[in-house]
């Protein structure tokens, strides 16, 4: 596995030659997710201006970093190789000491912030900035993970496996618990093991709402004979695992062992067909085709898989149509489905990371059908 020296420094040296790519002084980072990307910095108020050049005297010179009072302390500590200012409002304070062509994330600022930005960019006639608009330039980087973030991923997806596995061996999936008290336990056992958080509200679907795709916790009563679907994950530093498996209570009728079977195939192909070279598009029709032929291609109505990082859903997009390049490094999600509306529907992923060798796979409960 093809691994990059982990630490936000290197992050900002890579934005660094994106930034002259689109010949830009520097990039205004407003997105905290971006910002903790890029620095480590986790509070909840803050901006970034990198520049293009890191400047003579040393790494990221020219860089600086913003955030309020309340975050003095916390800052020193979590950005110590970057200079701070303390003042608010963050993306002002730092645009109006800007120059140049200075990129700001477009899908981040609302009109009425851009306003403010042009506002404050022009305050010096001397050294008036030019905005200008890019999307998503910090999310190509944020798409191939380095090793640190490699580590917290998986520690998130042994979280969550163990979690599951904990719960049904103490019979917390039965008949006559609702789907919400399954879904709650599920998720203080993930805290209990170390998760800061769940990763996402946790989906616990059964009987006929398995055939919901993004089904929320009722108070529907788990009951014998009903399929049930976990979508789950934890987070840890930040980052987030994303796991799907489906239960059965009870002996399965034979349109549920064929149906659970349909997707694992389907789930399996995806998995082999996800390797270096291959486009969102290609990997996603490697899954569907396999339920397609099966005739079931209209109950398989979702994209395969997505991104996992900082984001439950983030860059690479796995879907039909996407051009987007699978790459070394790339953690993505492989997640078919078939849902029978009235009876009830099946899924199966896995969180894992793209290799020369292949997917190498990060949640590792069994794929079988499990009796429960």
């Amino acid at each position: 596995m093809t691994i990059d020296r982990p630490g936000p420094a290197a992050r900002r040296s890579r934005l660094r030659a994106l930034l002259a790519e689109r010949d830009l002084d520097a990039l205004l980072v407003t997105d905290l997710l971006n910002i903790r990307y890029l620095t480590g910095f986790t509070g909840s108020n803050a901006a970034l201006l990198v520049a293009a050049d890191p400047g003579a005297g040393g790494d990221d010179e020219q860089t600086l970093f913003c955030t309020d009072g309340r975050y003095d302390l916390q800052s020193a500590a979590e950005v110590p190789d970057l200079r701070r200012l303390i003042e608010r409002p963050c993306d002002l304070a730092l645009v109006a000491r800007a120059s140049g062509r200075v990129g700001f994330e477009a899908h981040v600022v609302t009109v009425a912030g851009h306003r403010s930005l042009a506002e404050a960019a022009g305050r010096d006639a001397a050294a008036r900035a030019e905005l200008v608009p890019v999307s998503d330039l910090v999310e190509q980087g944020r798409a191939i993970k380095d090793a640190t973030e490699i580590e917290a991923l998986t520690a998130a997806c042994a979280i969550a496996d163990r979690a599951l596995l904990e719960q049904i061996e103490a019979g917390g999936v039965r008949p006559g618990r609702t789907e919400r008290e399954v879904a709650l336990d599920l998720d203080q056992r993930m805290r209990r093991l170390g998760a800061t958080a769940p990763a996402f509200d946790t989906i616990v679907a059964a009987g006929a709402n398995s055939a919901i795709p993004h089904h929320q916790p009722t108070t529907a009563p788990l009951r014998p004979g009903d399929l049930v679907k976990f979508d789950f994950g934890a987070e840890v530093d930040g980052y987030h695992s994303d796991m799907t498996r489906t239960v059965v209570l009870g002996e399965p009728a034979d349109w549920q062992r064929d149906l659970h079977a349909l997707v694992r195939t389907a789930q399996e192909a995806g998995r082999h067909a996800a390797v270096p070279g291959v486009t969102g598009g290609e990997l996603d029709a490697a899954a569907r085709s396999v339920i397609v032929a099966a005739g079931f291609g209209e109950q398989f109505g979702h994209g395969l898989g997505h991104g996992v990082g900082l984001q439950i859903h983030e860059a690479p997009a796995v879907a039909a149509g996407s051009a987007v390049i699978i790459a070394p490094d790339m953690c993505v999600t492989i997640e078919p489905g078939v849902y029978l509306p009235g009876r009830g529907g099946v899924r199966i992923e896995d969180t894992g990371v793209i290799s020369a060798l292949g997917y190498q796979v990060l949640t590792m409960t069994s794929k079988d059908l499990q009796v429960l």
